[in-house]
């Protein structure tokens, strides 16, 4: 199998000081940062997917602002493709497919923000194109939500949709569990 990372979105304002933290995104990032090291050092390839505000009303990933750029901890190397999108589905209206097929890619690894919106978008198109996904669980982070009225924790939804996406899109482990 021809294998590549897929990081999704893990951008400065899903952090701390940024416009839409989400929970326990730091600790995401650094599990993502970890599977990183390992494809930087295998020589594998490697895709950013970076986040582009383009609705009137966005409050954030508005392009040009330091929220937009990509978290340090997972920052690209000169050599590493970034994707920019403005859909959840890092697929829709971008050249992600044609550069996964360029390369024979059949398996995405895949990390990422949030986990109840791009990155469920992302690992149900990738499957639905073919592609065999693993996706890095505490590699990736959400928010609480709401739903008439009544708040929903963000570790249940991150639970929810990881449940969800190991039925049938992906395999779904941990870090450590990866890079054993």
């Amino acid at each position: 199998m021809n294998t590549a990372l897929l990081l999704i979105d893990i951008q400065n304002d899903y952090f701390e000081a940024g416009a839409n933290p989400l929970v326990e995104s730091l600790a995401a990032s650094e599990e993502a940062a970890k599977i990183l090291k390992v494809f930087r050092e295998k020589h594998l390839p490697v895709i950013h997917i970076q986040h582009l505000a383009t609705r009137p009303d966005a409050t954030f990933f508005l392009p040009e602002t330091k929220g937009a750029e990509i978290h340090p901890n997972v920052a690209p190397l000169a050599h590493e493709l970034v994707v920019k999108k403005h859909y959840p589905n890092s697929f829709r209206e971008t050249d992600l497919l044609v550069h996964l097929k360029s390369l024979a890619i059949d398996e995405l690894v895949i990390c990422g923000m949030m986990t109840h919106m791009c990155v469920d978008a992302t690992v149900r198109a990738a499957k639905d194109f073919g592609f065999s996904c693993t996706l890095i669980g505490d590699a990736c982070a959400t928010k609480f939500l709401e739903i008439n009225g009544q708040k929903v924790e963000a570790k249940a939804v991150h639970n929810s949709f990881l449940a969800a996406l190991s039925y049938f899109y992906a395999k779904v482990i941990n870090a450590e569990a990866y890079l054993n």
